[in-house]
């Protein structure tokens, strides 16, 4: 399968992230279709990833399914035949549309990301290393990297398009969309978080920290949306090898980061864009990364366009 790093559909374009482009179907419908574009270091590559989208989109599926009954969420559906049946329009499109599409309910999204960690790593650990707080509020001392929390720490961002995402503290979110809706963010989060971990769990996995996004509809009701508990929005970490006091490995595209990290000290690469040509065995050994966090959450393998 060619990897898919952009897409033109008959439908009026919204948005174009990092990762997925976003299509008005009509007053109360979007469709998102998740590229396989990836970015690292806040630079997104010249190179796709393939099957990244096709994960992204499928795995998010798998989740809301199992978290509607606690959490209202923005899918209708994430099945190409589905999509082409409620708009004929998109048939010729079907192979773009498989396993990376999602028709799903329009929402006005909240200006935070809510995210809840509930181990001490990224930027969290580089700030408590530093100061010992975060978003300038102090943590406990003696915290080691990769330390548990308990409780898990709510711990809300401001969003950002083109570079890092900003640590805030509770009380500038509720500054933001106010108190009552503050609240009602963060016990989504944690209904979440609490049902994505102990499912994750059970698989081996330990979800270390992950960050949501919530949107109101137009009946008035907050929503799930975006993407949910996957390897680009959450710390998945094989809990075999899960050691307190160091970094732990992760399902990733840690391999994508290691070798840019190698680029970056010997000179051949500042950080910036444009970022270098990524080698062959890179891009596969990412898109390995990917396939194998989903067949280990969900149990079995990505079904891709085109299997029997």
């Amino acid at each position: 399968m060619t990897a898919l790093a952009a897409t033109a559909l008959p439908l009026e374009p919204l948005h174009r992230g990092k990762v997925r482009d976003v299509y008005a179907v009509d007053e109360t419908r979007l469709l998102l279709v998740a590229t396989d574009r990836v970015s690292a270091f806040d630079v997104v590559m010249r190179e796709a990833i393939p099957h990244k989208g096709a994960v992204l989109t499928q795995l998010t599926a798998w989740w809301l399914r199992r978290l509607g009954d606690e959490v209202p969420h923005h899918m209708l559906s994430a099945d190409a035949d589905d999509i082409i049946e409620a708009l004929p329009s998109l048939a010729p499109h079907r192979e773009l549309l498989a396993e990376r599409a999602m028709l799903c309910r329009r929402a006005t999204v909240f200006p935070v990301e809510c995210v809840i960690r509930g181990y001490v790593a990224g930027s969290c650990w580089k700030e408590y290393k530093s100061t010992g707080t975060l978003a300038g509020e102090p943590l406990p001392p003696g915290l080691r990297e990769s330390e548990r929390f308990e409780p898990p720490i709510f711990s809300p961002a401001t969003k950002a398009d083109v570079g890092h995402d900003e640590n805030i503290t509770v009380a500038r979110m509720a500054e933001l969309v106010g108190a009552e809706t503050a609240a009602t963010l963060e016990h989504l989060t944690r209904r979440v978080y609490e049902r994505g971990r102990s499912i994750a769990a059970e698989r081996g996995i330990i979800i270390a920290d992950t960050k949501l996004e919530f949107g109101r509809a137009g009946d008035g009701s907050i929503l799930l949306v975006d993407e949910v508990l996957t390897p680009d929005s959450s710390r998945f970490w094989p809990a075999e090898r899960y050691e307190p006091g160091r970094a732990q490995p992760s399902f990733d595209k840690q391999p994508l980061r290691d070798w840019l990290e190698a680029e970056r000290r010997g000179g051949r690469w500042n950080g910036d864009a444009p970022p270098p040509v990524l080698p062959p065995d890179v891009v596969q050994a990412t898109s390995a990364r990917y396939l194998d966090a989903y067949r280990r959450i969900t149990g079995e393998p990505l079904r891709l366009a085109g299997d029997p």
